[in-house]
């Protein structure tokens, strides 16, 4: 967990503060993000602002303070000028000197406390964000997958959220920044009125000048982001698919789909930087001719005897200050527009609906250890036995495995029930710690082994042993140099198909749920291993319901009862011995062996 002070960012444990201060203390990750509003990209944008409306206002009062603090310095060097060249009033200059320095520690105060405030909010947006993308991953599943592509989706979390990080940041500047434009062109004005009108209708013309870069760069921007969320798509495929590519020939290929695609993103990066280096150079060159301009009447004035030397040594502090609050206004109109091109690609993904709903009204949870019942095939899965699927085409078993788990619903009027009550009537958590589905092709991830295989932590030594003895992978830890705490590589890239296999495996039934549906659990072991498998397997669920999906001789002949699938039906059950008298079933386990 991350404290955030206003006094600075630091990690620590889960002390809160409720109350708003200076000092106020804001744990990240929030406890709650929130709901966003998605209705546009301003709206969401505006949504993250309201969230932190505190330490943003925070902010901007110092930001504010610090401004003005810059502001009036030149006004007070040109009364002390004045007291010092002009009047030769010691006492006076000592004393507009003193207040030349009190304003100074002012200035270096608010501007360290604006600092910290605007860290406070560039995380607290950040975090936010984030953490609503995980989220959404989280509620919407598989639905997310097939809606976005893995870069797309990465590059949301990775950098879009710093955007939004940045247009918080910057904030409490550009508050500043206008309250002190406004401030320098009332002094002005009292001083002298051409100068003060120059001011006012000088600047805004400034930020005009700059507003048909905006959007030119603002598409730019977008094209550049969704080329870009492509690439990194196409490079996550490539890498996780690099074996089978180099098994193939086909990285050649694909190495010049990626060369392709990354020279689109180039040009698009190169247009960007063409618009971008114009508004960067404009942000240097306008305000620069505005000074000068600003300059240039102060010294006529005072050469017609219209201003005194300290009022033209203001006019020269007012002309150089004046540099910051403009450039600043530009750069939080460029920052805005990036968090605007975020913000699409941030509700792209969080608009996404998830394919399986939540109950209006939850039923009842069932009894333990009854009948898994699935309408749409006729599948009835009998408590405290090991049931296998069979179907000569493997997607139809997979689908009611599917169902069983409710990972996808059944349609046509037909439900998944245990024990007569539907998945769908039940919340998803408790169908989840009732029903695992171990899938055909299940992911590691990075991290510590033994936190792989026991993500709770809650499995004693003695019972990961076992499982791992089950699922014949102590030849796996005996290769490795620390055993069950050598840290995994991303996706477990560093093990084979079968090691992968058999460790994923490891962590199901170290989950021990009351209903196990294994999808192909030995599919990338050799025949031997997967005997093993079978034979331990069987002792080690005995009274505890399994559902194996499997064509596979060696396990079919562990299992109670064989459920033999055609179109999407139960076309016959048994035991697998008893099945092997039809031809069908022999042609799909035996492959056309006699």
């Amino acid at each position: 967990m991350v404290e955030v002070r206003t006094s600075g960012v630091k990690t620590c444990g889960a002390r809160r503060s409720r109350r708003f201060s200076v000092k106020q203390v804001r744990p990240l990750p929030l406890a709650d993000p929130g709901r966003p509003d998605l209705r546009s990209p301003g709206r969401f944008l505006l949504w993250v602002a309201r969230g932190e409306a505190h330490t943003l206002a925070g902010g901007m009062a110092f930001g504010v303070a610090w401004m003005v603090a810059q502001a009036v310095l030149p006004g007070l060097l040109g009364r002390a000028v004045d007291a010092g060249v002009d009047h030769q009033d010691t006492s006076a200059l000592l004393a507009w000197s003193a207040a030349v320095a009190g304003l100074g520690c002012l200035s270096a105060f608010t501007g360290i406390m604006r600092h910290r405030f605007a860290v406070t909010n560039w995380l607290t947006a950040a975090y936010r964000t984030q953490q609503l993308v995980a989220r959404q991953a989280v509620r919407t599943g598989e639905t997310l997958a097939r809606s976005l592509g893995t870069g797309e989706v990465t590059a949301v979390g990775a950098t879009d959220v710093i955007a939004m990080g940045n247009a918080m940041d910057v904030s409490a500047r550009a508050t500043g920044a206008v309250v002190s434009y406004v401030l320098v062109a009332v002094l002005l004005l009292t001083t002298s009125v051409p100068l003060g009108l120059v001011v006012l209708v000088g600047v805004p013309l400034l930020v005009l000048c700059l507003g048909p870069l905006l959007r030119p760069l603002h598409r730019r921007q977008a094209d550049q982001r969704e080329r870009l969320g492509r690439l990194s798509t196409l490079g996550s495929d490539t890498v996780t698919g690099l074996r089978v590519l180099r098994g193939v020939g086909g990285e050649d290929a694909f190495l010049a789909r990626y060369h392709a695609q990354s020279q689109e993103v180039r040009a698009a990066g190169v247009r960007v930087a063409r618009v971008q280096s114009v508004l960067d150079a404009a942000q240097v060159l306008l305000p620069g001719v505005f000074v000068v301009i600003v300059t240039w009447l102060g010294a006529r004035l005072a050469v017609d005897g219209q201003l005194t030397v300290g009022d033209l040594v203001s006019f020269y502090g007012y002309a150089a200050f004046l540099m910051v609050p403009l450039r600043t206004i530009t750069e939080y109109a460029d920052k805005l527009t990036r968090a605007l091109v975020a913000g699409r690609r941030i509700i792209s993904v969080l608009a996404v609906e998830p394919e399986l709903h939540e109950p209006d009204e939850p039923a009842a949870e069932p009894p333990r250890d009854v009948a898994l019942t699935d309408e749409a095939s006729g599948v009835r899965v009998e408590p405290g036995r090991v049931t296998a699927l069979v179907s000569a085409a493997p997607e139809e078993t997979a689908a009611i495995a599917d169902r069983l788990g409710r990972h996808a619903d059944a349609s046509g009027g037909h439900a998944v029930r245990l024990d007569g009550v539907a998945l769908d009537h039940l919340p998803l958590d408790t169908v989840r710690r009732r029903i695992l589905v171990h899938d055909a092709d299940p992911r590691l991830f990075s991290g510590v082994l033994r936190h792989e295989v026991d993500p709770t932590g809650e499995a004693s030594d003695p019972h990961v042993d076992e499982a791992i003895r089950v699922c014949s992978a102590e030849d796996v830890l005996d290769a490795l140099p620390h055993g069950l705490a050598t840290a995994v590589e991303e996706r477990g890239r560093s093990f084979s198909g079968g090691q992968r296999q058999r460790l994923a495996l490891t962590r199901s039934l170290l989950a021990d749920p009351e209903v196990l549906v294994l999808v192909e659990p030995t599919s990338a072991v050799d025949a031997h291993t997967e005997a093993r498998i079978a034979a331990r397997l069987r002792d080690h669920r005995a009274g505890r319901t399994t559902v194996v999906v499997t064509a596979s001789p060696l396990l079919l002949d562990r299992t109670d009862r064989v459920v033999l699938v055609a179109g999407g039906r139960v076309v016959a059950e048994g035991t697998h011995a008893a099945l092997l008298e039809r031809e069908d079933y022999r042609a799909v386990v035996l492959r056309g062996e006699a």
